[in-house]
């Protein structure tokens, strides 16, 4: 057995902690996904109280899992109510369960070989016993009818390892009636994935399916100009509905971006590039940059701005590679690492824009008003996205 597995029914009664070791609530379960082919169940994440509610903690967000309970990596926690979906398995149903002459007394969990916690074995007892003790632990694949989840499961498991843009085209090539079932069943980050690799007018019907609460929050986890060109194809009025159901800062940026034709930079442009001060170091810059949730295209390189380095900013100073900060040392000011201040207004017409980045070879642009203050930046796959033909994303399938 892998040294480092943990029983989920102790993990349940440990604490959940903050990067800095600070217990700010207890976990409650474990969700899992089903399993798929010759893979084991993988850990989706944990049910906890915190602030006296349950809420969904994604296993991403997990630093360690342990004796001692779960440490998260930094950042906020989202306190919205846990929502159980279809095709997700809570291993607290699971204990008292039969199998076979045995009852489930306990789940095993262990990182897997990319990283991921996953199902590793299952702990039996006696059915009949005063006490459910453990009397013998077997392979999950020896329980698995267990973590069979139906027919929407087995789908869902069978996207789980898949690029969002083959994940788009497998769910739109689904009927309407299970496509709207893998909609609801999605975790709120894997829909804005596959909305964002979806036409507007497909990410709309597919968001119809949903209630307006649910569908806000897989808006909110878009990128805000994929979000602003999805409520810029809604009637006015829907549009309206999910401006006010959205967060106010979200809200705030889209609608920004709303004011521009979806044909020029602003329209583009997102308004969340890495924005850092001029004496912020190399070293600050590089973690910054290193950060897995951000895109590709925004990871290359970061812009400097006089503050505040929230859009629109204080002066727009220029712009560093993440290349050019490789080469200095790590405790330079990036001030120092400037290589270019150029810039576009918001309303160069997008074909323009596409020029500009092929002709200096360019990742992205910062999109600047009239006083010089940063509003965005335009990335190559955001012109990518408008310039090529109508329909090139069918054609690909």
């Amino acid at each position: 057995m892998p040294e480092e597995r943990v029983f989920a029914a102790r993990l349940m009664r440990l604490g959940l902690a903050d990067e800095l070791g600070a217990t700010i609530g207890r976990v409650e379960d474990v969700v899992v996904a089903p399993a798929h082919g010759l893979s084991s169940p993988r850990v989706l994440g944990f049910v906890a109280n915190v602030q006296r509610r349950r809420i969904f903690v994604s296993a991403g967000r997990a630093a360690s899992i342990g004796p001692g309970g779960i440490t998260l990596r930094g950042g906020t926690v989202d306190l919205r109510h846990f929502r159980s979906r279809d095709g997700e398995i809570l291993l607290s149903a699971l204990f008292g369960r039969g199998l076979g002459a045995e009852v489930v007394t306990d789940v095993a969990l262990a990182p897997g070989d990319r990283g991921e916690w996953e199902v590793v074995s299952v702990a039996l007892g006696a059915r009949r016993a005063l006490y459910q003790r453990t009397r013998r632990v077997v392979d999950w694949q020896d329980a698995r009818e267990l973590f069979d989840g139906g027919p929407v499961g087995a789908q869902l498991a069978a996207l789980r390892d898949m690029n969002p843009t083959d994940i788009a085209a497998t769910v739109h090539a689904l009927p309407p009636g299970r496509r709207a079932l893998i909609a609801k069943a999605v975790p709120d980050e894997q829909l804005a994935d596959i909305l964002e690799e979806l036409p507007e007018d497909e990410q709309v019907r597919l968001l119809e399916d949903l209630d307006l609460a649910r569908a806000a929050d897989v808006v909110e986890e878009m990128e805000p100009d994929d979000a602003a060109d999805l409520l810029a194809a809604m009637p006015a009025e829907r549009r309206v509905q999910f401006l006010t159901a959205l967060e106010p800062e979200d809200a705030a940026a889209i609608s920004r971006l709303l004011r521009y034709d979806a044909t020029t930079a602003g329209g583009l442009m997102t308004p969340e590039p890495i924005i850092l001060a001029p004496d912020v170091s190399v070293a600050e810059a590089l973690a910054r940059l290193r950060d897995p949730d951000e895109p590709p295209a925004i990871a290359a390189q970061a812009f400097v701005c006089e503050p505040p380095t929230d859009t629109p900013t204080g002066r727009f100073l220029g712009m560093v590679g993440f290349q050019r900060l490789l080469r200095e040392p790590p405790a330079h000011p990036v001030a120092s690492c400037i290589s270019g201040a150029d810039f576009v207004r918001p309303e160069l017409d997008e074909r323009e824009v596409a020029e500009r980045l092929a002709a200096y070879n360019l990742i992205a642009v910062a999109v600047c008003d009239s006083t010089g203050r940063l509003l965005g930046a335009v990335t190559v796959d955001d012109v990518l996205d408008r310039v090529l033909p109508v329909g090139w994303r069918k054609r690909r399938r």
